[in-house]
């Protein structure tokens, strides 16, 4: 399983499938923000490893984390703090957010997160993995995402492939997205379709 692991879903090799296609976004990111590398961005949920090996850097970044152990990197700042809520950090040229939206916490936390991506900045870019996509990018297991959830408990303990744990909590903190739902959330935004295999495995919020 280690090599499936590094051949699809291991981030950090230039060779996985999963690096590739953030490779590919990130070309899609400076294509709709061509003065990307000159512009000031908050991204909510993020953290500095991601920016530190994007082919771009904006000139100011700010990351928005409730995850303690993320530390400010490379002249990145990390901000300890709730990306529906987190007011008072500034306006931003561009508001950026990668997997984040699907773990805030059901409905209501969804229209917060939306409506303060609008407050912090004029322009945003919002990522969120397609709800029907075949494979579960979390537990990185065919249809997981409609298993009941004692089910989708045995995958997160048995499934070595899996990014989720075996616990109630882990399996009720996703909630996937479809495009419609999405795209109520962000109405003013063109929402992108990123394919795998013809397939769209994964949504953007754009509006530019």
């Amino acid at each position: 399983m280690s090599l499936v692991r590094d051949l699809l879903i291991d981030h950090a090799k230039d060779s996985s499938m999963a690096a590739r296609a953030r490779l590919n976004r990130w070309a899609v990111l400076s294509g709709r923000f061509p003065g990307l590398a000159s512009m000031s961005v908050v991204d909510l949920g993020g953290e500095p490893a991601a920016w530190l090996r994007s082919p771009v850097r904006p000139r100011s970044l700010v990351c928005v984390n409730l995850n303690e152990s993320i530390a400010t990197e490379g002249g990145i700042e990390v901000i300890r703090g709730d990306a529906c809520t987190i007011k008072d950090i500034g306006h931003f040229d561009l508001v950026y957010s990668n997997s984040c939206i699907e773990h805030v916490g059901g409905h209501d936390r969804c229209m917060a997160f939306a409506n303060n991506v609008r407050e912090l900045g004029d322009h945003y870019w919002v990522q969120t993995p397609y709800r029907y996509f075949p494979i579960e990018p979390h537990y990185i297991f065919p249809g997981a995402q409609f298993l009941p959830l004692r089910l989708q408990m045995l995958v997160g303990e048995k499934w070595s492939l899996s990014f989720v744990g075996a616990t109630a909590d882990d399996g009720l903190s996703i909630d996937l997205l479809s495009k419609t739902s999405l795209a109520y959330y962000f109405p003013e935004a063109e929402i992108w379709k990123e394919k795998m295999f013809g397939l769209t495995k994964s949504l953007v919020a754009i509006r530019d």
